[in-house]
């Protein structure tokens, strides 16, 4: 399904990102998210967008009330049309989530996890973004939470690589050492 998901996920960032659109990608988002929402609160309206028995036309003029009372752009009402049309609306949360990434990546941004023993200053988290927008060559959006377990420092996930510069991370670092010895 993976495969899926990042077929539908770059398809709607190649309209997002298309010159002659000028369409705001922080407000596809959004518009996206507010859907997102309505189908997660509403069992009726999502059994309904799912039901393949009900013709498509009866869908999308559903989906036209709700994206002209939501003030969604024409872009977003037709990507939810589509997924709806081909059956992918069990898959919309996942697509969203590659949506961000896929608008991320274009945008050079880079997603950034970090944790830290306490909780870090507004200097100290802009000296963080700095060094790892410069070890990522990225401009940084990143997201804090608070770990007692570190004992001191932080652990910053970017992707899939982690750099570890707690003070339980180099314990750790300083018994396997230990250990190899």
């Amino acid at each position: 399904m993976a495969s899926v998901v990042g077929t539908y996920a770059r398809a709607f960032a190649d309209v997002v990102m298309t010159k002659s659109n000028l369409l705001d990608p922080a407000r596809m988002l959004q518009e996206l998210h507010g859907i997102e929402a309505l189908l997660k609160e509403s069992d009726p309206l999502r059994r309904v967008l799912e039901n393949p028995s009900i013709p498509g036309n009866a869908k999308r003029a559903v989906l036209d009330a709700i994206t002209q009372r939501l003030g969604t752009t024409r872009q977003v009402r037709n990507f939810v049309a589509v997924i709806t049309d081909n059956r992918r609306l069990p898959l919309f949360s996942e697509i969203l989530k590659q949506v961000e990434q896929e608008l991320d990546d274009r945008q050079g941004f880079a997603e950034a996890q970090v944790s830290s023993a306490r909780q870090l200053s507004d200097p100290e988290k802009q000296m963080l973004e700095v060094e790892i927008a410069k070890m990522t060559g990225k401009k940084v959006r990143a997201r804090y939470a608070q770990d007692a377990s570190l004992l001191g420092g932080a652990v910053v996930q970017v992707g899939s690589t982690i750099y570890d510069g707690s003070v339980k991370g180099q314990l750790e670092k300083i018994r396997e050492q230990l250990v190899e010895n």
